[in-house]
């Protein structure tokens, strides 16, 4: 299962998506016996692909989040220091 195929949500994979609409549109018997499979795989295999890219830059993204909010909470603790001096 996929999940839905906005074409705005997924641009690398727009192409697969149209080859795939196309195919389950020319015949009832492709969508439904199999006849669509060979590009439902490579759907899957492009959004997947996608996914990875998308799951990397959001952990980067984390690590620098995670970077400025340390250097926050030593700011916070050195001031406290200044502070009960």
């Amino acid at each position: 299962m996929h999940p839905n195929l906005a074409y705005h949500e997924h641009p690398s994979c727009v192409d697969v998506i149209l080859r795939l609409e196309e195919c389950h549109r020319s015949s009832i018997f492709k969508k439904f016996f199999g006849g669509c499979n060979s590009i439902k795989r490579e759907l899957n295999e492009c959004l997947t692909a996608e996914y990875q890219v998308k799951r990397l830059k959001n952990a980067e993204e984390a690590k620098e989040r995670r970077k400025r909010v340390e250097a926050m909470w030593k700011d916070i603790d050195e001031m406290k220091k200044k502070k009960d001096l």
